[in-house]
């Protein structure tokens, strides 16, 4: 037998996309501004089920931050009915699983269920969200391990490169230059009290929705959300945008210095883009090209030609506001500065030299082909249409989202990149050894340089 026998002599090439249709969504609004949206999904037997509430960190006080993500998690801590242990066993019982979170633009109270326990899960999930506690001792809990989860944040490298690049990049006025879930001065105030106040200002029917899908019937669904929530009050049915002010008006460098360790954390970027931008979809393929894909231009580079890095990534964090643009690695020391100078010449080819014909049709077969993977299941169908309710999106984004992607051009990317990719007026944030890249740095001469030195305790080797 020949040793090349069974070897393809070419690479396989990604198939036509398969044809794919949105399910049918059924949509109403009780009395009190509440909205329900069903999708029926023959044969899902495990029902997913969400209540959004369009207000989230970002809208809270800044002396308060965190309050609304302990808050959220705290829904599940008991109620005015049964304590954290009884409501753990009351939804075991159904065989559902509960969670609650919340995230800069949007709370979300959610459960799996079978198909046949949906009402009296649907009944747990409003005394969750209409009738919390927020006992004491475990709200002090909560905080604890947020407290802790901070310190930990601190200590690893990836981790307080991210708090210090949003740090870095919007203004003092931004509640993004904070993380969602609070600092260690505004979480270690935070009690009962704090969070009684989040629920009682936010949570409401003005502005939230249920979302269910799975093998249901929409007038039975409409009909249980009716009798748990028809006579629900509160809420704020406006949006508002979060304030995004940039504090990047040219090109600079933050070290946080580490003394010995063997790798960099880099972070290159600014404030974005919110997700109601109209040229949305040619901006998600340009940074897919960029650096969303395997073979996306700063992993050929970086990864596959010059091995600094095992991946090498760039995207676009959108919000309600413009979230950060960020390019990201972790190298080892030795080739930090080499790796910047790699990235910024990426990023200046995205804005300057048209994409290939190959590297569109790539973004674009990825996109559309990975889409109706995404909705086999009914947990994603009710997160996506969580997100056009979040977003205040077209009721027809998901239907018409594939064509939009596959519309866009080579001078729609080359648009979008010029727009949107400023390596001329950029954050650069590091975290790793200045006692070692420093000299290189400066002999660069890529931006003006400022040196933090962490206090010793938050002090950690990269790796």
């Amino acid at each position: 037998m020949s040793p090349n026998d069974g070897i393809i002599a070419e690479r396989p090439v990604p198939g036509v996309p398969r044809p794919y249709e949105f399910p049918d969504t059924f949509r109403t609004t009780l009395d009190n501004g509440l909205q329900v949206v069903v999708t029926p999904m023959a044969g899902r037997e495990l029902v997913a089920a969400s209540l959004v509430i369009r207000t989230g960190a970002a809208d809270e006080p800044a002396d308060i931050a965190g309050a609304t993500v302990l808050a959220a998690r705290g829904l599940t801590e008991g109620t005015e009915v049964r304590d954290a242990i009884a409501l753990t066993e009351a939804f075991e019982r159904l065989g559902a699983s509960m969670h609650a979170e919340a995230g800069w633009d949007a709370v979300a109270a959610g459960l799996d269920v079978p198909a046949s326990r949906l009402e009296p899960a649907l009944d747990l999930l409003a005394e969750v969200v209409r009738r919390p506690s927020f006992p004491s001792s475990e709200v002090e809990r909560l905080r604890d391990e947020r407290l802790n989860d901070l310190i930990q944040a601190k200590a690893d490298p990836r981790r307080r490169a991210e708090e210090a690049f949003v740090s870095s990049i919007y203004a003092a006025s931004s509640p993004y230059r904070r993380p969602a879930g609070g600092t260690p001065e505004t979480v270690a105030r935070l009690t009962s009290a704090e969070l009684r106040s989040i629920h009682s200002g936010v949570y409401g029917p003005a502005g939230a929705a249920l979302f269910v899908a799975g093998d249901v019937e929409p007038a039975a669904v409409t009909g249980m959300a009716e009798r748990l929530f028809g006579d629900w009050t509160g809420g704020h049915a406006g949006v508002t945008v979060p304030d995004a002010s940039s504090a990047v008006g040219e090109r600079f460098i933050r070290v946080i210095h580490r003394p010995g360790a063997v790798q960099s954390e880099i972070r290159i970027g600014y404030p974005g883009i919110a997700r109601k931008t109209p040229d949305f979809h040619a901006v998600y393929v340009m940074a897919m090209i960029l650096g969303g894909l395997f073979n996306s231009r700063l992993m050929s580079n970086l990864r596959e030609d010059k091995g600094y890095t095992y991946g090498a990534h760039a995207g676009f964090d959108v919000r309600r506001a413009p979230g950060p643009f960020a390019a990201r690695a972790a190298v080892n020391t030795e080739v930090t500065v080499p790796s910047i100078t790699e990235f910024i010449k990426e990023l200046e080819r995205m804005r300057e030299e048209p994409v290939t014909t190959d590297e569109l049709s790539s973004a674009q077969n990825f996109i559309v082909g990975i889409f109706p993977l995404r909705f086999e299941t009914p947990g994603p169908v009710v997160g996506s249409l969580s997100g056009l309710f979040t977003y205040d999106l077209p009721e027809d984004e998901l239907i018409r989202y594939r064509s939009a992607i596959e519309a866009v051009t080579i001078e729609d990317v080359q648009r979008a990149a010029r727009e949107h990719i400023h390596p001329e007026r950029c954050a650069i944030v590091l975290v790793g050894d200045h006692d070692k890249i420093g000299a290189d740095l400066e002999a660069a001469g890529i931006a003006p340089i400022e040196v933090i030195t962490d206090e010793p305790e938050a002090s950690g080797h990269g790796g």
